[in-house]
């Protein structure tokens, strides 16, 4: 260990696309490559498919750091429980992957690829049959502003459904005391990097400033739900539709007790440790702890609902940086491995999630046109974000357009 810092643990990040690996890796099939503005795509013919394109289906990647890994993106929707790229091919269905140069770039920049990817897909197009567009978590935010873009420009996307999975159209919540931590690490670090990125600042419902220590909307999420707004908020033409990894009956994690210590550091950042958001003002969320250079920090919040609990879409925020600090000779009581990522109501787009009442909405209870979308479907267990069930993909294929 250097005698001048801590180690650098965050050479991790948090992955938001499907990334349930399977444990034996699938061969990914041959497929033809486009490169696209910011980005490009993998293109995998449906079955007797030849020749053009056919009945295609344009599906964007998530969120992260760093180049699209569309190998993984493949193996995540194919490996789970349902092998869903697989099905959508069998019935005949070309798949078009999308992946991003850099996946932390602004929403703005990256729809440039979407834009692309739909323009050529029609271009390509064999038959009259329309597009279906979409995409997982910050993909379907990418995608849905590319359509409503292109509607705003009078230009025709033939596209007949748009879908998101588990997407944040009201915010996505990284927990501000680990967001905090990030920036506390004294090197320059690939979480930070993800943490301050433009994609970062747009999704989340409430940014951890590095420079000025405030908790607050940043203010590249003000402009760019300004920029969706001036496009029309979403495409208007296709119909549009959703998927909820969250729950809809309003229960969360219930192992997640609001106020409690979720993970405590030692040996390495000595101390440190973050609780479960709880609501009141004032409310300790993490002590953060380094001796060499030595500092100490404690981060509150007021007026937050209770996130981490709440339904929807998990990732395992904890774990993940629990197993960095061990790999680097530190001890950990882990508590509480994961936390909630996309809120239902967010997912679904019914309800904001500033308030407790809001953020815990019965979904199943409450007018289904209350949603901004045409139609939606929440799992009926909690999954993990993006988390690719028979459930929920069997959904989203019988409202294909024929």
């Amino acid at each position: 260990m250097s005698e001048t810092a801590e180690p650098n643990v965050g050479t991790f990040t948090l992955g938001a696309s499907p990334a349930a690996l399977p444990a034996t890796p699938i061969d990914v099939p041959e497929h033809e490559e486009w490169p696209l503005p910011n980005g490009f795509a993998w293109v995998f013919p449906g079955e007797g498919n030849s020749g053009g394109i056919r009945r295609p289906v344009i599906m964007a990647d998530g969120f992260n750091l760093g180049r699209s890994e569309l190998d993984k993106l493949y193996q995540g929707l194919e490996g789970g429980d349902f092998p869903f790229v697989s099905e959508l091919r069998r019935r005949g269905r070309d798949v078009i992957l999308l992946g991003f140069e850099e996946r932390s770039a602004s929403i703005l920049d990256n729809a440039q690829a979407a834009v692309a990817a739909v323009m050529r897909a029609n271009a390509e197009k064999q038959g009259d049959a329309p597009l279906v567009v979409g995409g997982f978590s910050m993909g379907g935010i990418v995608t849905r502003y590319a359509l409503a873009k292109l509607e705003t420009q009078r230009m025709h996307h033939q596209t007949a459904l748009y879908f998101s999975y588990d997407s944040p159209h009201r915010g996505a919540s990284i927990p501000v005391g680990v967001q905090a931590f990030s920036y506390f690490i004294p090197f320059p670090n690939d979480f930070a990097r993800q943490m301050n990125s433009p994609a970062a600042r747009q999704m989340l419902w409430r940014h951890y400033d590095k420079d000025t220590g405030k908790i607050g909307v940043a203010k590249e999420r003000t402009e760019f739900l300004a920029a969706l707004d001036r496009m029309g908020g979403w495409p208007r033409i296709p119909r549009t539709i959703a998927i909820a990894n969250g729950r809809g009956d309003g229960i969360g994690l219930p192992e997640v007790t609001p106020g409690e210590i979720a993970l405590r550091i030692d040996r390495i950042y000595p101390g440190t440790t973050f609780y479960t958001q709880a609501q009141g003002d004032d409310v300790t969320v993490a002590y953060l702890n380094r001796r060499l250079p030595q500092a100490e920090d404690t981060i509150t919040t007021d007026g937050f609902p209770e996130l981490d609990g709440a339904p929807g879409g998990t990732l395992h925020t904890y774990k993940i940086l629990a197993d960095a600090m061990k790999k680097l000779g530190g001890t950990v009581d882990l508590r509480h491995e994961e936390v909630c990522f996309v809120p239902s109501v967010s997912a679904v787009a019914i309800r904001d999630i500033e308030t407790q009442a809001d953020l815990y909405a019965k979904v199943d209870e409450l007018p289904p046109e209350e949603s901004e979308l045409d139609d939606f479907v929440l799992s009926s267990t909690t999954t993990p974000h993006t988390g690719i069930t028979e459930e929920l993909c069997t959904w989203l294929l019988d409202r294909l357009p024929h």
